[in-house]
């Protein structure tokens, strides 16, 4: 007999195990079935143990940028051993705190593979090959996404890594290519060379971070090559030769082909949804480019059946799924849940410098019949981003000419993920020029140029 409950997630990332504590807190039996670790890629390989590595870089750039402070040190160095395996550290505990949330929550946890076994049931796979039935009138899946291998450029787990081997490397490369500019692709550069590597960025787009504002990508790339990386756009890697122990990619761009010769290679070139072996077969599930599709409460078409996060498709963000998952409960327990907007939803990266928008990139806000107020407010012109030792960098906003709605915005500089937040807000509060101006910043903070950047739209910027 299948164990009853009111709701199946399957997958235990941000959406899933969001999703779980949701469902029990509006009074549901929540089973939770997840093959791997709680916390999904995110916790465990993604959003977090990066930034731990992050850290790290910054730290060490710092330790080497001293003297601007009025410091000295000798005989700076780090061990790269150590820098992992903190990494590795935070992502177990925040994995423990998801499973502690899960037992406060009265979540009933499953490890194992799920597969859909007919309407309103599921087969749970545990490794030793025992199978336990469940069952439920709804079920969601959030299966999640895997790193997307080019022919000829899969991982092997040596000369050619993914997102995993980059984060627990058996020792620091001193020539590596990065291939994909995207977030992934731009954060392990950026965390590679400052911690000392000889780093080349591929780009397939004619430039880096292409989801981004054409402004922020030409100054971040700027910034990249100023700290000596090498960056090429609009090219394409034609193959790859392995050696004994380095690699040799053959790029070409701007009509001409060269090799670029590393220790390793990371491919950073986007993901696959986790949709195979899910049993959908048979359902009413529809799939576009691999992508679950589903209806703006993450419903499937398929009754019952809910899918959220990285399987439901763009954008591929935690915190997307997140929210998807309390949609999709809220809907399921009739509490009516707005809708997802993909236009308030921040993205960031945390390269250096940092990256982080909300809304529609100016050029995108155009090719919608917008007319356009666009306000810029360098950080050269903020205090505390001078007093910081990081004035580079600028807060650019994009406003409705007609009825002042702030359509999006866009940082390059200190912090600016932190940032990012107050236009969140202001998106969801469907704020004009009018609120954000006569919002009150506090003096001295980096936020200070958000509100120049308002204020320059229209012609009433202080500071610059």
């Amino acid at each position: 007999m299948a164990e009853q409950f009111d709701l199946i997630v399957v997958g235990g990332g941000p959406g899933g195990y969001v999703a779980a504590i949701r469902g029990a807190q509006l009074k549901m039996k929540v089973a939770l079935v997840e093959r791997e670790n709680l916390g999904g890629i995110c916790l465990n390989w993604g959003c977090i143990p990066t930034k731990a590595l992050l850290r790290a870089s910054e730290i060490n750039h710092m330790l080497h940028s001293l003297d601007a402070y009025g410091f000295a040190a000798d005989n700076i160095r780090f061990d790269f051993q150590k820098v992992v395996k903190r990494s590795r550290a935070v992502a177990g505990q925040l994995s423990g705190g998801v499973k502690h949330l899960m037992k406060k929550n009265g979540v009933s946890v499953f490890d194992g593979t799920g597969k859909l076994a007919g309407p309103g049931k599921l087969s749970v796979a545990a490794k030793d090959g025992k199978v336990t039935e469940l069952a439920a009138k709804n079920i969601i899946l959030a299966t999640g996404a895997r790193a997307r291998a080019l022919p000829g450029m899969e991982p092997d787990g040596k000369l050619i890594w993914s997102y995993r081997e980059a984060m627990t490397p058996d020792a620091m490369p001193k020539r590596l290519v990065v291939v994909g500019s995207g977030a992934i692709g731009s954060e392990f550069a950026s965390f590679y060379l400052n911690m000392g590597a000889e780093v080349t960025l591929i780009e397939v787009m004619d430039r880096i971070l292409p989801v981004e504002d054409a402004e922020v990508s030409a100054f971040v790339r700027k910034a990249f090559e100023k700290q000596g990386m090498k960056v090429l756009t609009g090219a394409r890697v034609q193959g790859v030769r392995k050696g004994a122990n380095e690699i040799t990619a053959v790029v070409e761009a701007g009509g001409k082909v060269q090799e670029i010769v590393a220790d390793r290679l990371i491919s950073a070139v986007g993901i696959v949804a986790n949709t195979e072996g899910l049993g959908l077969e048979g359902t009413k599930v529809k799939l576009d480019r691999g992508n679950i599709v589903i209806d703006a409460m993450c419903c499937t078409g398929e009754p019952g059946l809910y899918a959220i996060g990285d399987c439901a498709g763009a954008p591929w963000l935690a915190h997307k799924a997140s929210h998807e998952g309390i949609i999709a409960v809220e809907a399921i327990a009739g509490l009516h849940p707005h809708a997802m907007d993909v236009t308030k939803i921040p993205g960031c990266t945390y390269c250096r410098p940092q990256v982080a928008s909300v809304g529609y990139t100016e050029a995108k806000a155009k090719e919608l019949g917008y007319q356009v107020r666009v306000g810029k407010f360098p950080f050269i012109g903020n205090g505390k981003a001078i007093a910081l030792g990081e004035p580079e960098g600028f807060v650019k906003t994009v406003f409705d000419a007609k009825t002042g709605e702030l359509l999006g915005a866009h940082m390059v500089g200190p912090e600016v993920t932190e940032l990012i937040q107050g236009y969140g807000i202001a998106r969801t509060l469907e704020s004009t020029e009018a609120e954000l101006m006569h919002t009150i910043f506090p003096h001295p903070t980096v936020s200070e140029a958000m509100h120049e950047a308002v204020l320059d739209a229209y012609g009433r910027v202080i500071h610059i």
